[in-house]
């Protein structure tokens, strides 16, 4: 290690918010990426210092509340879910805390739906965005530009799409924060060699009746995000 170009030693101060019912995978892909940046400290943010269940019961310990989270951040991350983000879009406390932090970060991020809460805060206006595509035609409702790409950079705002993107968008802040092969390294690490068994992870991809089946089970998030849009803080 010690034979290691020394400007890849950071010392970034990352917040990565939980909150009951997010989903697992939209922070852990990201969360070991993140980890890997020798000198960075990465936090585990949450309402409370109470274990959070993500919406398939993993339980994660935070290890600091929204007010013990440092003020200035290199990196503030959401992940996304389903009725548990939509409780965080509605939540004045946590919408107030995220648009607070974002003011000074040096980058903001978001997996999945985590694009809907960043939204509700206010900080997609004007910008390049995506989401999950369940949710991806929401994107104009906040004022984003939607692009269809697993990972959408604009200025410092980095959009991840569905779930497993968050490991496409970890390492491309990888690459970004270091360099090319410090984040090739990683990746070499993480064995991140996707081969899926199938070739139905997008909606053009996927048998239409697939494709049907599962949006049908979003309408109803569908629209309470819609109707939370409207209330977005300062809109």
């Amino acid at each position: 290690m010690s034979a290691f170009p020394p400007e890849w030693l950071g010392k970034e101060q990352i917040a990565m918010l939980i909150y009951p019912e997010f989903t697992a995978l939209d922070l852990v892909g990201p969360h070991y990426m993140f980890t890997s940046l020798w000198g960075a400290k990465v936090h585990l943010v949450a309402a409370s210092k109470e274990p959070v269940r993500s919406d398939a019961g993993l339980s994660f310990i935070p290890d600091l509340t929204l007010a013990e989270a440092p003020a200035d951040l290199d990196i503030l991350f959401v992940p996304g879910g389903s009725q548990g983000t939509l409780k965080v879009m509605q939540d004045p406390k946590q919408i107030a805390w995220i648009a607070d932090r974002a003011r000074r970060a040096k980058l903001i991020a978001s997996v999945c739906t985590g694009a809907m809460i960043l939204g509700q805060a206010g900080l997609l206006r004007g910008k390049r965005a995506t989401t999950h595509w369940a949710t991806h035609a929401l994107l104009k409702d906040f004022g984003a530009v939607p692009v269809d790409e697993r990972v959408v950079w604009d200025g410092t705002l980095v959009t991840g799409a569905g779930v497993s993107a968050g490991l496409d968008l970890g390492l491309s802040v990888v690459a970004r924060l270091r360099d090319k092969p410090y984040a090739q390294g990683v990746q070499l690490l993480a064995e991140y060699a996707p081969q899926p068994p199938f070739n139905a992870g997008t909606p053009k991809t996927a048998p239409t009746d697939v494709h049907r089946m599962m949006g049908s089970m979003f309408d109803a998030l569908r629209a309470d995000m819609r109707a939370s849009a409207k209330t977005a803080l300062g809109s």
